[in-house]
């Protein structure tokens, strides 16, 4: 492979599925994956804080930014795992975790995760895995802000921490179940 070849193969997705710990700890995990940097987007306010975001009023979501290598992951395989690590279907929030900065969403980088994101939602509301229609927003990824440090590799560093061990170690678990040809060697 040439090295223009693997330039153009790294690409970029943002996924807001709740907690941004929670996302981190399971697609760090992934074969191809070569960067998650939790952070903020799709609000109004440049810069914003975690203290800010935390009350709802910037519209930022809790985001995940992914680089990976598409020739060994692929953007419908991110989405795969993105769907299955959260309830896409609960509008503004993710078990216990309530407000908008919680709330599904896909911030696509081009039109082509655009729409194989949207196409994506359509086959699984088809598919009827959910009882309810998925909610995710999918919106064109305007600003990410990364997130403070203590809260990058949080679940690394703190898998001891109740939160940590009552709502990250299951989707840890279930992903490692599910996904098991996906996964680091």
């Amino acid at each position: 492979m040439s090295s223009t070849e693997s330039e153009t193969s790294i690409q970029v997705a943002t996924f807001g599925g709740g907690c941004f710990w929670c996302l981190e700890a399971v697609i760090e995990q992934l074969r191809g994956v070569s960067k998650v940097e939790s952070g903020y987007c799709g609000g109004q306010v440049t810069s914003p804080t975690y203290q800010q975001v935390c009350t709802g009023t910037t519209g930022h979501a809790e985001v995940i930014q992914v680089t990976f290598v598409s020739s060994l992951i692929s953007f419908r395989e991110l989405l795969e795992v993105f769907f299955a690590m959260h309830d896409p279907t609960t509008l503004n929030r993710q078990g216990a975790d309530v407000g908008t900065q919680y709330r599904s969403a896909i911030f696509y980088h081009d039109d082509s995760q655009r729409l194989v994101a949207e196409e994506t939602i359509r086959e699984l509301n088809a598919a009827h895995i959910w009882d309810r229609p998925i909610v995710t927003q999918v919106a064109p990824c305007e600003t990410f802000y990364a997130a403070e440090d203590y809260h990058q590799g949080y679940f690394r560093g703190n898998s001891y921490q109740p939160y940590c061990q009552a709502v990250i170690s299951p989707k840890v678990a279930k992903l490692r179940q599910r996904f098991v040809e996906k996964l680091k060697g």
